[in-house]
Order: C-alpha cells, then structure tokens, then sequence
C-alpha cells in the first residue's frame, strides 16, 4: 500500500513538472516559428495544461480501466470549475473582459450536451469515441481560426505575450517539449498504476478513483496556472485555463477510452456526476459571460463554488460508504 501512494505521489509531482515543461517547450517553439502568441494561447498551452488527464485516460484505457478515464474526465471538470476557479476567486475575485473568451463559452456548452446525449444510452463506445476525437480536432481548427479574428486590442493578447517564453533556443525548446512529453507518458503510468492498486485494496470503484483523486491530481497543473495569472492580474488567462480544459476534457479525455477500450459506463455517470457538471458549467457560463456587463468571479461566488466542491466529495464519500 505505501508503494502505491508514493507512486501515486510521484507520479502526481511528475505529472506537474512534466506538464510545465511540455508546454514550455511547445509554446516556445512555436513562437521561435513565429506563430502568433493567441494561437499558442488558446491552443497548444489549451493542450498541454490538459495532457495529464489525456494521458492518464489513455493508459487507464490500456490497462484495462476506461472508468477511471472517464470519471478523470468528469471529476476534473467538476474541479476546475467548483475547485479551481473557486479558490482563484477566494485569492484574487476575476473579471473577464476578453471577447475571444465569450465566443468560447457556448462551444462549451454545446460540447457538454453532446457528450452527454453520446453517453445518454450508457455505453461509450468506438463510434462515440470518434466522434469526439473528430470534434477535438473541428475545436483545434476553430481555434485558430478564432484566434486570427479576435481583435489586438483584447485583454487577453496581451496577457498572452506576457506569459509566453521568448528568450528560449529552438534546440532548448525542442529538448523540453520532448523531455516534457516523456515525463508525462512516464508519469501518468505510475500514476495509473499506483491508484488501481489503492481502489482495488479498498474496495473502491476505478470511477470513483478517477472522479476524486485523479481528477484532483490531473488538475493540478490547471490550478496552478489560474493562481499565479490571478495574482498577476491576468484574470482572462485564468479563465481561459478552465475553459479551454474542460472542453479538452470532453473531447479528448473522454474520446481516448471509447477509442481504447469501449464499453458500458456505470448508471452513476448520467444520474450523479453529469448533473453536477452540467450544472456547474451553467453557473460557470453565466458567471464568465456577464449579463449586460464583464462577467466576475467574486470572492462570493468563489466560496459557493468551494462549498460546492465539498458538497460533492461528500456525496461520493457517502456514496462509497453506502
């Protein structure tokens, strides 16, 4: 049991690291080639803060445990939204100004209500599973173009500027990304490994492993970029991050196990853990949009999104008891 921990541990710590350097590498190689900082914003930092949880999906797959990518999934969009973005609001209250950001917004929701009519007969499969790598790829494609039209004059370019690394090599990019990308394949296996064995010493589900401590773990690196783009007023990023996550989420994290191993997923998903998304991701989208005016994040709502993070682990913590 103590090897599992620590391999957990250890894979979360790496899962982090690896994470950063994966998309310092890219972002920075992709500036050296002189692609535009939003581009590399909302697409290729988009994608790296949210590789743990594909990784992680993809190798529960492998294994033989699509239901903790799946619950990785779901718990980590639950996270970023009512962890996440909570303590950022409790830190520093957000306002979100940047028009790319509002165009956003309802993609994903349209996203989350085609997932879960995908899912709505309980089984991801094959068929599902491409869709929505199809879809992932329709997103990275809009992206740009979406990127390419926003104005120059949106908060949120500049913030991307600021953020992106420039004084870096080629070769010293490359040579992160890879390292970056090695760390995380690594990582996310020990990661994999190390939290079955728990569920399975316990008695506990690989959804409930996914939607709890996974999830958590895999959000870490989401967590950390929405704090310190908060403390340097950067409130669009730390939006952004959030945002942009838990569409790759649904897309990616989710596609990867229909892809891998399709199967059945538990009646719990549509009848506990989507609603709670769903109705997250509406708080979210009402509380980023502004009604009339900037959407903000204050220290209020920040704590409601906590107290509701805490209502949740408790529904599954009952649940696993019950």
């Amino acid at each position: 049991m103590l090897l599992d921990a620590t391999a957990v541990l250890a894979g979360f710590i790496l899962l982090v690291w690896g994470a950063d350097r994966f998309v310092a590498g890219a972002a920075g190689t992709a500036r050296i080639l002189g692609v535009s900082p939003l581009i590399v914003g909302l697409t290729i930092v988009g994608f790296g803060t949210s590789a743990p949880e594909m990784l992680v999906s993809a190798m529960a797959a492998l294994a033989g445990n699509p239901d903790l990518g799946v619950g990785n999934a779901i718990g980590s969009n639950i996270t970023n939204i009512a962890l996440i973005l909570g303590t950022t609001a409790v830190i520093a209250p957000l306002t979100v100004r940047s028009e790319t950001l509002r165009r956003e917004l309802p993609l994903l929701m349209a996203i989350m209500l085609v997932s879960v009519g995908l899912l709505a007969d309980r089984e991801l499969d094959r068929l599902d599973g491409i869709i929505l790598l199809i879809a992932l790829v329709a997103f990275l494609v809009w992206l740009v173009h979406l990127a390419r039209s926003s104005k120059k004059d949106d908060p949120i370019v500049q913030e991307f500027i600021a953020e992106i690394p420039a004084a870096m090599s080629l070769s010293r990019a490359l040579l992160w990304l890879v390292i970056g990308l090695a760390v995380l394949l690594v990582s996310s296996r020990l990661l994999v490994w190390g939290a079955v064995n728990i569920a399975e010493a316990f008695g506990i589900s690989d959804l409930v492993i996914g939607l709890t401590v996974v999830a958590i773990g895999t959000s870490l690196p989401e967590l950390a970029a929405s704090v310190v783009a908060a403390r340097r007023g950067e409130h669009d990023i730390a939006v952004g991050n959030v945002l942009g996550s838990n569409i790759f989420n649904l897309l990616a994290v989710m596609g990867l196990p229909g892809v891998i191993l399709p199967g059945p997923i538990p009646a719990a998903v549509l009848t506990r853990d989507f609603p709670i998304m769903i109705g997250l991701t509406l708080a979210f989208f009402f509380l980023a949009h502004g009604i009339g005016k900037p959407g903000h994040f204050s220290r209020r709502s920040g704590v409601l999104l906590l107290a509701s993070f805490l209502a949740y682990q408790l529904i599954l913590y009952f649940g696993i008891l019950g």
